[in-house]
């Protein structure tokens, strides 16, 4: 379903489109925003607790299918707010690849 703005809002006073953006549009841009942040922590939790684990085989596996889950989180909300390259972001949360292989990466 598309959702166009009134007439009067769509074009400037001289006639042509406006390149501005809603009051709603800042809204969603926002949460946007604020979701990525939100799941970039919650994979800096989940991998430094796998970081740190000293458990057993099942803990761990526990810790690697949670950061998975967050690490896809992520990923889907990176993509979400138009950022489709996630190398730089594997980079920079040196995410091991045996969380990425569960994500089906190579």
């Amino acid at each position: 379903m598309a959702v166009r703005a009134p007439k009067q809002y769509s074009q400037s006073a001289l006639g042509g489109p406006v390149n501005t953006l809603s009051p709603l549009d800042h809204e969603i841009m926002g949460e946007k925003a604020a979701a990525l942040g939100r799941a970039g922590e919650r994979v800096e939790l989940c991998l430094r607790r796998l970081r740190d684990c000293e458990g057993g085989s099942t803990e761990r596996s526990r810790l690697l299918r949670e950061a998975a889950q967050a690490v896809y989180a992520y990923f889907i909300q990176r993509e979400l707010c138009g950022l489709r390259r996630h190398r730089e972001v594997i980079r920079e949360y040196a995410i091991p690849d045996e969380v990425l292989v569960r994500l089906g990466a190579s």
